[in-house]
């Protein structure tokens, strides 16, 4: 049984609550590219892409490589290379069924993101593919998005959580563990997924 005693059932009520947008927030969102969207994914080199299966359970999956590593087709056109990752294939798997996606794009030390929704395809065409050669290696795949909305949004988050401030970070020494979690989760032994670890980041980054 949930612990949770209140929850709220519809937007009138949140609207109750939280209050309705100011002006500049209704009127921020475009339909396409425009030449200050595409200079910041020009800089970009990180992104985070959340998809949908035909059900509607989510996912969200990180992107990153060189600033500028999106593809910029046309104003409403972008594409993501697909680097080599972990086989999962999940977010590829939801735009089969759904191509509905949301995108934030974050350059390093901008506390604005920039944030585009729009719907998916996932593609194959060599001569496209071939301008997002990174390391020598060419991308086998890729996601085009077909812009829908795009928008900056607001600090708030980044200055709360002090993301860019390095004398807020955590000390590397009390960091969690990524290859313990890996190894109780999987039950694999810690120094094996250790080395497994090195020689994906090592060897198979593109």
């Amino acid at each position: 049984m949930s612990k949770i005693k209140e929850t709220i059932k519809s937007e009138d009520e949140l609207r109750e609550i939280l209050g309705t947008p100011s002006k500049l927030v209704e009127n921020k969102v475009i339909t396409y590219l425009d030449g200050n969207c595409i200079e910041f994914l020009a800089k970009s080199p990180f992104l985070v892409m959340s998809t949908a299966n035909e059900n509607g359970a989510c996912d969200a999956s990180p992107r990153g490589d060189a600033p500028g590593f999106v593809h910029v087709l046309d104003e409403k056109h972008l594409v993501i290379p697909e680097r080599p990752g972990n086989k999962r294939i999940d977010s590829m798997r939801n735009i089969l069924t759904n191509p509905s996606v949301g995108l934030i794009f974050i350059i390093p030390g901008l506390e604005e993101t920039l944030r585009i929704n729009g719907r998916a395809e996932i593609i194959k065409d060599e001569e496209l593919l071939q301008k997002m050669e990174a390391q020598g290696k060419i991308p086998l795949l890729g996601i085009c998005v077909e812009v829908e909305e795009c928008f900056i949004h607001c600090a708030k988050a980044f200055k709360r959580s002090k993301l860019w401030d390095p004398e807020s970070w955590t000390n590397q020494k009390n960091l969690p563990s990524p290859a313990k979690i890996l190894s109780e989760h999987a039950k694999i032994p810690n120094q094996e997924v250790q080395k497994l670890l090195q020689e994906s980041y090592t060897k198979r980054l593109y």
